[in-house]
This record gives C-alpha cells, structure tokens and sequence, in this order.
C-alpha cells in the first residue's frame, strides 16, 4: 500500500494548515506590534512586509498553471480582478491598480491589490465575497485549494481585525514586479514573556480590540440587512410575477374549458347529426370527428400541463412565504443583534472616554514630575557649581594660613633675639622715664614755689616754662618710640578693620601730638593712635593679606625690612 504522506490530498491538506497557522501569527503580531507602534505604518515595517508575503502564498496556494508561449503562469491577479464584479467598491483600486504606470506583470498587480484593500480597511470584505463564489473561484483553483476550502474562510475572518491597522503606502516609487515573496520564520521564534506588556496597557489594547472588533461586526451586520432586504425585495417582485402569471394561467384554464364544452357539445351534435343522416355522409363527418377527438386530446394534455404548472407555482410560493417569514425573523433577530451591539459599543465608548482622560491626568502628572526634576536637577548643579568655588576659596584660604604660619614663624626665628634686646632697652627707658617725670614734677612744683614767692616774674617770663615744656615733650616723644617699637615686636598683629577709639585711649597723636577734633586712627602694626597725616600708608601685614593702615614711622621700618629680608 501507498504511503498516506505520498497522497496528494494529504499533502494538500497540511499545507492548508500550515499556510494557515502562518497567517494567524502573521496578522497577530501585525496588529500587537501596529499597537505597541501607535503610529501609520508603511511598506517598510517588516511585519507588514511578511504579512504581504504570506498572503501571497495563501493566494498562490492549488492555483491552476495557465499555458502560454513562454509557459506555464501562476498569477493570483486573475481572482482578484473578479472582485469588482462582487463588490463594487472594489472598482477604484482595480482601477488604481491598471492605472499604475510602473506595474508590468500580473504579480505586481495582485500585491498592489492588496496593499491598496488593505489602506481602504476592505480586505476582510473583498476576501469573504470572493470566497462566497467557489462557481467562480473553480475556474483559478484546484478543488483542494485553500481557498476552496474551510481555511480559506478562517483567514477571511482573522481578516477583520486588520481594520484597526492605518497603511500608507506609496505605489509609484515601489519594484513589485521583481520582489520574491520568502517567509522569513525567525520574527516568529521569540519568547513569550518578551510578547506580553504590562497589564494597564494590555487591557486597553484588549478594550480597542473589542471596539474595533464591534465596528466590524455592525458593519458586517448592516450589510447582511442591506442583503437581506435586497433579497426580500427580490421575492417580493417574484411573487406579484407569480402571481400574475398564476392569474393569466387561471384565465387560460377557464378559456380551455369553455372550449371543451363547446367541442364536447359540437362533437354531440355531429353524433346526432350522423346517426340521423345518410351514410354517405358518415366518411366525412368521421374524418371530422377524429380531428375534433384529436384537437380535445391535445386540450386536454395541455390543461393537464397548465395544472401541474400551477401547482408548482403554488408549491413556489407557499415556499417564498415561508422563506420571507424565515427571513423576518432572522432581520428582526438581527435587529435585536444590532441593539445589544449598539449599547457595547456606547458603553465601549463611556470607558474610552474614561480611559483617555486618565491618560490625560497621568501625562499631566508626567509633565509636572519631569519639570520637578528640571527644576531640582538646576539646584543641584548650582549647589555643586557653590560646592566648588567654596572649595576653591578654602584651598586658598587654606594657602594663606599656611604661608602666614610660615611667615611668623620665620620672623619669629629672625628677630627673637633683637624683640628681648630690644625689651631690656624699654625696661630702662621706662625707668628713665619715670625718673624724668619724677623730676619734672619737682621742677614745676619748685618753679611753682618760685612764683608764688615773688608775683612779677610770671608775667615778665613766661617764656622759659613754654621752652622747658617742649624739651619735655620730645623727651617723652623720643622715649616712647623705643617703647612702641618693642610692643610692635611683641604683639601679633590682628586682622581687625579701623575700630572707633576707645574712651581710656588717648585722643592725642603720638607722634605730631595734636589733639583736637582732627580724626584720629590706630596703627595696625604698633597700635599707636595718630591723626590722618601721621598715618596715609598702607602695607600687607604678615597676618592679613589685605593691605592695613600702619603709620609713618612703621611703614619706614617695614619698608627697610621687606627690603632687606629674603624672598
């Protein structure tokens, strides 16, 4: 026995199955990806393109071989040119697709075709009426062929949800001609779970399947009605045909029987005629009588025929009643289908709403967070921008410290031994000065005596106290300036601004010793008091980097040290 994989049949029939699976996985991930996409796709989305391809082999699929001069031809354009005949939609883009310029074989005509019906949403409908005409379908296709078959339906069906999908496509610029259609197996071998979104996203995919899988329905529904009624139309008009021909065929009936009684009453009388006359006469009115019983016998056959043809007539239309009472039913069963259909999809609608102002709120959301994040991401730049220049300025600080500690602590090491040499010589100055004030106390108290004694001197020589008082001005000027360079050795300097004068200090320069109401200022250096002219200079002390007010005698000396100390 023969093998069953080496029947023809068999063979046939797994690749209907197969071609069949492939376009149920070619249209599912065409829609889920045009989904995840959201966009209009056009010729060159990959998907789309295996979807084309697998159709063709659909289409191709017991396709009969025409015989040409160059050979045998294969071409699916031929069934889809009768289209237009079924739909009349379906005439623009056949007309489209001849009108092309580039287009020069039957095969680039069949893939315009259906990038064309797939852009006008119309493929499931084109599919469906032709799949309807297997009479006409016969004469591309083999009796085995898938769309002679149950799959080809299915595919039709699957067809529908493609209408959710928005193509642009441009036909001009495209080789249709050349391009070989090889189903590539690879975009199908994935995971599932890579498949699968999250699930907010899956059930509003799911809720615009169902929409669009409604629109359809209703479509598909209002143009069964639209059949139906065209249908019921029909019969209405056949029956008042029927009808009238049942009344013509009554009259004729009636007609035929008024002739046979006049026959039957004109053959009596030629009986009676005849048993009463001569019998030479008999031969003729014999002849006569049997034209008249042949002319009766094909009356009355053809009364028999009018008979049964009115009661097929009859049997015709008490079966046209029941067809329209079953077609009532169903339009009104439809009717109802139509309803229900009508609330889902408002109801559809409602949820849609629903959901596109959620979305709405949550972009706005969206908006808000990410100009939250601009805002904090400016913050953080401009604190770590601060974060820097503190850092710089603390390095520099930090730098300056350090140079000062290494300053003070070489003018520590160069003048130690001249700052205790130099407070020997204030420690006796002082006593010095203590004993000159001593003494000029007694002198004043002794010339204060001498006046006192004798009363005209005083006015006749004040000059001589005036002179004495001077000497004793610049011999405490000459030794404070020993005293105030041994306390500029010995205290630090500070970094302290001009600071008002204090109560118990005294309001006298030191050096030019006027007092009044001139301004006076602290030297930085010695910490002396001077007036403005005493005092204009200013030099970087070596605990400040700032320049500060120092006065004259100061700045000379620090002149004469910057001078003559290392760099």
């Amino acid at each position: 026995m023969r093998d069953d994989t080496e029947d023809p049949n068999y063979l046939m029939a797994n690749e209907r199955m197969n071609l069949m699976n492939m376009a149920k996985l070619s249209i599912k991930g065409l829609i889920e990806s045009a989904l995840n996409l959201g966009r209009t796709l056009d010729s060159d989305y990959a998907p789309l393109q295996q979807f084309f391809v697998v159709m063709e082999h659909c289409l191709k699929h017991g396709l009969k071989a025409k015989k040409t001069f160059l050979g045998q031809n294969k071409s699916f354009w031929g069934p889809l040119e009768l289209v237009e005949k079924l739909v009349p939609e379906a005439a623009e883009i056949t007309a489209s697709v001849k009108d092309l310029p580039g287009l020069k074989t039957p095969i680039g005509r069949g893939r315009a075709w259906l990038r064309l019906a797939l852009m006008q949403k119309k493929l499931s409908e084109y599919m469906k009426a032709l799949i309807n005409k297997k009479e006409l379908l016969s004469e591309f296709y083999e009796p085995n062929a898938l769309m002679m078959e149950e799959e080809g339906a299915i595919i039709a069906g699957l067809l529908v949800g493609l209408n959710v999908i928005d193509a642009n496509f441009c036909m001009k610029g495209e080789d249709l001609d050349s391009q070989v259609g090889v189903i590539d197996f690879s975009m199908y071998l994935k995971d599932g779970n890579s498949s699968k979104g999250s699930e907010g996203d899956g059930q509003i995919t799911a809720i615009l399947d169902q929409k669009n899988y409604v629109e359809e329905l209703n479509r598909h529904l209002n143009a069964t009605v639209n059949n139906l009624q065209a249908k019921v139309d029909a019969l209405e008009k056949s029956n008042t045909k029927l009808t009238e021909e049942l009344a013509v065929a009554n009259n004729r009936i009636i007609t035929l029987q008024e002739e046979m009684e006049r026959v039957k009453e004109e053959s009596s009388y030629i009986l009676e005629s005849n048993r009463k006359g001569p019998k030479q006469d008999r031969t003729s009115e014999g002849q006569a009588l049997s034209e008249a019983r042949k002319h009766l016998k094909e009356e009355t056959q053809l009364r028999l025929d009018v008979e049964k043809e009115l009661e097929i007539q009859i049997s015709m239309r008490q079966e046209m009643e029941l067809a329209m009472k079953m077609l009532e039913k169903d339009v009104c069963e439809k009717q109802d289908a139509l309803v229900c259909l009508r609330q889902q999809l408002d109801d559809l609608r409602a949820l849609k709403h629903e959901l596109a102002f959620k979305l709405q709120s949550s972009d706005l959301g969206v908006k808000q967070k990410s100009e939250l994040n601009s805002r904090l991401e400016e913050k953080t730049n401009q604190m770590a921008a601060t974060i820097k220049q503190l850092e710089q300025r603390l390095r520099q600080a930090e730098q300056g410290r350090q140079s000062a500690e290494l300053d003070n602590r070489l003018f520590k090491q160069d003048f130690g031994d001249k700052i205790n040499s130099l407070q020997l010589e204030v420690d006796a100055l002082t006593r010095q000065r203590n004993q000159l004030e001593l003494e000029l106390k007694q002198e004043r108290e002794r010339r204060l005596q001498s006046n006192r004694s004798i009363p005209g001197r005083g006015s006749q020589k004040p000059e001589p106290k005036t002179d004495g008082k001077h000497k004793i001005q610049e011999e405490n000027v000459k030794l404070k300036q020993p005293l105030e360079e041994s306390h500029r050795l010995q205290s630090p300097p500070v970094d302290e601004q001009d600071q008002p004068l204090r109560p118990e200090e005294p309001q006298v320069c030191q050096l030019c010793q006027e007092g009044g109401s001139l301004t006076k200022n602290v030297c930085k250096n010695c910490r002396g008091t001077f007036c403005n002219a005493c005092s204009t200079n200013e030099l970087p002390l070596p605990s400040s980097i700032k320049p500060e007010r120092v006065c004259n005698p100061c700045h000379e000396q620090l002149m004469k040290q910057y001078s003559t100390s290392p760099s």
